[in-house]
């Protein structure tokens, strides 16, 4: 696969820096639950993700996790290369939700360009901008929300993901993702299910009612629904400053990053 399709700069780099970070470009597949990043102690490289899906997340001295954002097909991962990033002073664990397979570049490769390429920074800084968005998001949202609200957003949002309202998910995964106790997520899921919401069996969440789950989010929420400006450039389709639209690939799919991750794909008419 070629890597230029993950940098809508590409042919502002010179071509001695496209080798670079092409020729150093090594691929790797990943099972789902491999643990890829665990803290600034690790420096695997950056990460331009082909395909599956990474969690990012963090760790409380309690053992408690929360999930502050995911990774997708056509993303890119910085903090697998947190060792380049001095400003970073936090521990992010990365994991495989699902099989995965990614392009890794080496951190002194990628550190080497982009000090030389005002616009590879620029991208760099984007990408930043938009994670720390999505935890601002995340810390929005467990500061002014009920948890009712909040889980209501995430089975939307889960289902949205996995292209089904029978999602495979059990009550401590759902806690993970979102820094709850198994037991406060089983409590609310049951009065979901006593309203005719959702389903519950064995390690399955069934949504019964979207429209009372919206409604209950109290939107039919920035992550379902927003307005998209597509501007064409030569080899790139950019929303709203928040993603690309890669339409030279073959699916013609569009990879929406930031806020609206969970949306993923967008089909190009």
């Amino acid at each position: 696969m070629d890597i230029s399709r993950y940098f809508p700069m590409w042919e502002q780099l010179t071509a001695q820096q496209r080798s670079a970070l092409s020729g150093s470009a090594v691929c790797q597949d990943i099972k789902r639950g491999t643990v890829i990043h665990s803290g600034s102690a690790d420096c695997l490289g950056f990460l331009l993700i082909c395909s599956g899906q990474l969690r990012a997340y963090i760790l409380s001295d309690e053992g408690r996790e929360i999930t502050i954002y995911r990774l997708f097909e056509w993303d890119i991962c910085l903090f697998t290369a947190s060792c380049i990033m001095r400003s970073i002073q936090f521990d992010i664990i990365i994991e495989a939700e699902k099989d995965s397979r990614f392009w890794v570049i080496p951190p002194k490769v990628y550190q080497e360009v982009m000090e030389r390429s005002a616009p590879l920074a620029n991208y760099t800084n984007e990408i930043m901008a938009s994670r720390f968005s999505e935890v601002m998001w995340l810390i929005e949202q467990i500061m002014w929300k009920s948890f009712d609200r909040r889980l209501a957003s995430f089975l939307l949002e889960e289902a949205s993901i996995e292209g089904t309202d029978c999602l495979k998910i059990t009550h401590e995964i759902i806690g993970n993702h979102m820094g709850n106790a198994r037991e406060v997520v089983t409590r609310m899921l049951r009065y979901f299910q006593s309203e005719g919401m959702v389903s519950l069996s064995r390690g399955t969440v069934e949504l019964k009612d979207t429209e009372r789950l919206e409604e209950l989010a109290g939107k039919k929420t920035e992550r379902y629904q927003t307005t998209v400006e597509i501007v064409l450039s030569e080899d790139f389709r950019l929303i709203n400053n928040a993603g690309y639209c890669f339409y030279k690939y073959p699916a013609s799919f569009c990879f929406v990053r930031g806020r609206m991750t969970a949306l993923r794909f967008w089909k190009v008419m």
